[in-house]
């Protein structure tokens, strides 16, 4: 067993996805990049739980274990975890991590404690994560109550501990050199990675008795639905039964009650769709039907449905943000968040093939989606520039 553990030199760390899977909520856009990197580095790796200030090492053999559960899902997920984690926890590793060993955190997990870094240090484990947004921080209005303050501890401590930093965006890593700057916290090394969208079983486009829209997305003041439900009961009352309809997926978040106030009345129950739960198949179909992704956030760390929608053919209506500029260009049509009568007009205009709509469907038989392939190649040939890991020790993916 020691030998097999000696080969290992990631600490991949799973906190994240042990709870995402113990309360049975759907997976988030973080959540999803989390699995990649288990994909990727789990047959090189070591797994690490935090638990209240707790850092433990699971053995080779109940990290695979483990792997492999968060990998599979099906039914029974929880009480499977639950069987696992019982003996795992018990039989963690007693002795702490080799010195060298590269600690991946790329769920943003235990940032905010200060016994993460602490343990890095006291175990001289190389730290790299991955650093989705810096949203709390920069629009603390659209985040829960006291997550500016969290969210300004974890950047704090992430910049104190790693060795290194990977940006999902350019965008992204603007925000937290920024950050950095204002704070006199020199920057580590880093690198900008693209991350990708999940595999979707191939679908056909969905069809609904109307002409749809459709918006993807936690249900949040962030995301904008106002906007949109705003719009939609100003078409209901003006052409009735003509109105296209719109369909919402994506679960009730936070400070979003105007929202749900909209989406209760009873004006707008025949026209607008609310899938709080929606798997990839039926996601991937509803998307090629529609008419257009509309997206109207007001921050964005990356944007995945925006790529998502564009590599199956779907044109976007979004909101003018850098990062949708930096990955997809010009193919979407960008409005300013507050432009109620732009929004509206873009959308009856997309009902039919309009000269607009037509440009996009052009301009997307040229549009490459990020993939993960991709994402991987650079950030493991960064780690072997910056000799964060050796060249001759990575291994094969899982």
């Amino acid at each position: 067993m020691e030998e097999a553990v000696a080969h290992r030199d990631y600490l991949l760390d799973s906190s994240r996805l042990v709870w995402r899977l113990w309360t049975g909520r759907l997976p988030t856009g973080i959540d999803r990049v989390c699995l990649e990197y288990v994909r990727q580095f789990g047959a090189r790796s070591l797994a690490v739980l935090q638990f209240r200030g707790r850092i433990v090492v699971l053995s080779d053999e109940n990290s695979d274990r483990l792997f492999r559960l968060m990998l599979r899902g099906g039914p029974g997920l929880r009480r499977r975890l639950v069987a696992l984690l019982a003996i795992a926890w018990l039989r963690a590793r007693r002795s702490p991590p080799r010195p060298g060993m590269v600690y991946l955190n790329v769920g943003h997990t235990g940032l905010h404690d200060r016994a993460l870094p602490a343990w890095i240090s006291a175990n001289g484990v190389k730290a790299i994560y991955l650093i989705h947004d810096l949203i709390p921080i920069t629009h603390p209005q659209f985040c829960r109550d006291g997550e500016a303050g969290k969210h300004s501890e974890r950047m704090e401590n992430a910049l104190a501990s790693a060795t290194g930093i990977v940006a999902n965006s350019q965008a992204t890593m603007d925000d937290l050199t920024a950050f950095a700057s204002q704070r006199g916290i020199p920057m580590p090394d880093r690198v900008v990675a693209w991350i990708a969208g999940s595999e979707t079983p191939q679908s056909k486009p969905q069809v609904l008795e109307r002409p749809y829209f459709i918006t993807v997305g936690t249900i949040e003041g962030r995301k904008n639905h106002v906007l949109l439900l705003d719009i939609w009961r100003q078409l209901v009352a003006e052409i009735g039964r003509e109105a296209p309809m719109l369909v919402i997926v994506g679960q009730r978040g936070w400070k979003a009650r105007e929202a749900e106030a909209l989406l209760e009345s009873p004006g707008l129950a025949q026209h607008v769709r609310e899938l709080g739960t929606c798997g990839d198949a039926e996601l991937g179909g509803l998307l090629k039907g529609a008419r257009a992704l509309l997206m109207p956030s007001f921050a964005e760390g990356f944007g995945l449905p925006v790529i998502e929608a564009l590599d199956g053919g779907t044109p976007v209506i979004a909101a003018d943000l850098p990062v949708y500029r930096e990955v997809v260009g010009d193919i979407p049509l960008y409005l300013d968040q507050g432009d109620v009568d732009g929004w509206k007009s873009a959308i009856l205009s997309f009902i039919s093939d309009c000269p607009e709509r037509e440009r996009q469907k052009r301009s997307i038989e040229r549009f490459r989606a990020p993939d993960w392939p991709t994402h991987f190649v650079t950030v493991e040939h960064w780690l072997e520039q910056q000799s964060i890991v050796q060249p001759n020790r990575r291994g094969c993916e899982t």
